[in-house]
């Protein structure tokens, strides 16, 4: 094919015409100091706070400080292959994760990204770590129960959807178990549950996972995981992007339960990450913001109005005391801003007490309103009769000779504990824990010896179950205990204990 001169110079003519000269202005910068986590980065005037910055070698970075000449940032990241003299580039984008009904049943880590071998997350919508909590018009007040499982906290501390309960106590006194507890009892409650788990070790993290696999409850279960191996930045972030995976599901009209494990060694990260920015330490060389860093965090938790949908997000902080210390700087910070606390004593948890809550410290400010009114009824004495109890027992170590009544109290007090106690990963139904509550606050068990009270428990639970499955049924569907259904729960009580003492009996 033969082209002429002047159909070659038309065609480049025409060429020239529709070219469109395109500027591309990027902002990028130079790293002028690097090392333990931390770039100082000269140039990128136009950086935002918080703002993911991209490394060489797909390593990703959050600018944090923003000084007249440098931006300092903390790098999501190793920093091995990263050195001075290096480009940074802008994303011009808030550090954000992936959320949606993908992530439920996975493990991931701060930044959203799968780390359980079981593929890519495909998730199509992000969300910014860091958003604002819900303002006062947007909140509805706290009504609803969100059932633990365990007797001690739905009797006494009872917690309510949107509500933030603190659970608070010494290395190894059960604060995991609750949380994993409270998991596997939504099995039929319909909550999406996080897990954030800040500063541990994977071993630890893999056999929860292995736990709630059995229990069938990483079906409704999302774990963020970042562990102690892992940069500060990322622990730091990691409860913020919980919260955002969580908030995804609340403002779709969903109950969420997330539980961050735990905010002393996210305060701990954070410290790390601040000294190392030199902003100026404050008491216990904290920065002077690590309230704020806690409060934003525990404000999005919310049960949302109707207009908004009606989610819920619940919060459940766990913070390590040191020797039972409460009135330290981290412990006291959270406390405030919760709604209320769960404390655990290593006292009681080596006596054996397990769940080791200690009721007279423990309170929830809102979960009264949001306990179901069959619970209220038969669990209003407990409190004051546990108290009474203590008081007495102190007493009793130095006096041998007691009066009637002290003793009734005390065999009274002794039952109290001993029906309150409960193992591991095995929550009970909101109805059976009114009916054998019932039974310890009537002094129904006075007769029975303490040490038989746990075989005492499943028999007459079972016995409920196969002679008169519509009680439970009843306190299930209306959350009440009328005249009627009490008066038939009575009649079981009494009917069960003749056929148990006689059994043990024969036993004995």
């Amino acid at each position: 094919m033969n082209l002429r001169p002047e159909e070659i110079s038309s065609v480049i003519k025409a060429q020239i015409k529709r070219y469109e000269s395109k500027l591309e202005a990027k902002d990028v910068g130079t790293i002028i100091q690097v090392g333990d986590g931390i770039a100082r980065i000269h140039g990128l005037e136009k950086c935002m706070a918080g703002e993911l910055l991209e490394f060489p070698g797909e390593v990703y970075g959050m600018a944090l400080n923003l000084e007249e000449d440098n931006v300092g940032a903390v790098l999501l990241g190793s920093d091995e292959h990263i050195k001075e003299g290096d480009t940074v580039k802008r994303t011009e984008r808030i550090v954000e994760v992936p959320v949606g009904e993908a992530m439920i049943g996975r493990v991931v880590n701060a930044l959203g990204q799968p780390i359980d071998g079981k593929g890519p997350i495909k998730s199509e919508k992000f969300r910014p770590i860091e958003s604002e909590a819900p303002g006062v018009i947007d909140r509805k007040s706290v009504h609803q129960p969100l059932q633990t499982g365990i007797k001690a906290i739905d009797s006494m501390i009872p917690i309510g959807r949107g509500q933030r309960e603190l659970i608070i106590g010494d290395k190894q006194t059960g604060k995991t178990a609750i949380g994993i507890d409270t998991i596997i009892n939504q099995k039929e409650e319909n909550v999406i549950c996080i897990y954030v788990a800040i500063g541990q070790k994977k071993s630890t993290v893999a056999q929860m996972v292995k736990t709630l696999e059995e229990h069938g409850a990483m079906d409704y279960t999302i774990i963020v995981s970042a562990s102690a191996s892992e940069p500060a930045p990322l622990q730091y972030i990691a409860p913020y992007a919980g919260c955002a995976i969580g908030e995804e599901f609340m403002y779709q009209g969903k109950d969420v339960l997330i539980i961050y494990d735990d905010l002393s060694k996210h305060a701990v990260a954070y410290r790390a990450m601040s000294l190392l920015l030199r902003r100026p330490p404050g008491r216990e060389a904290y920065p002077g913001d690590v309230f704020y860093l806690h409060s934003r965090l525990l404000e999005r938790a919310a049960k949302l109005s109707d207009e908004l949908g009606g989610g819920s997000l619940t919060a459940l902080p766990v913070i390590e005391t040191q020797a039972g210390d409460v009135s330290a700087y981290i412990p006291t910070n959270v406390i405030s801003i919760t709604d209320g606390q769960i404390y655990l004593e290593s006292e009681l948890f080596y006596s054996g007490q397990r769940p080791a809550v200690n009721a007279g410290i423990s309170v929830s400010r809102v979960g009264g309103d949001a306990q179901i009114k069959a619970m209220k009824k038969v669990a209003g004495k407990i409190k004051l009769e546990l108290a009474q109890y203590r008081e007495l027992a102190a007493f009793a170590q130095f006096g041998s000779e007691l009066d009637k009544d002290t003793r009734e109290r005390l065999d009274q007090g002794q039952r109290l504990m001993e029906i309150l106690k409960q193992p591991q990963y095995k929550p009970i139904r909101v109805e059976d824990q009114v009916m054998i509550i019932y039974a310890a606050v009537n002094k129904y068990l006075k007769d029975i010896e303490v040490e038989a009270l746990g075989r005492y428990e499943e028999e007459l639970l079972e016995f409920m179950r196969n002679n008169h499955p519509e009680v439970g049924t009843t306190i299930k569907e209306t959350g009440k205990l009328e005249e009627e259904t009490e008066n038939r729960l009575k009649a079981a009580i009494e009917e069960f204990n003749k056929l148990f003492l006689e059994k043990e009996k024969d036993r004995a």
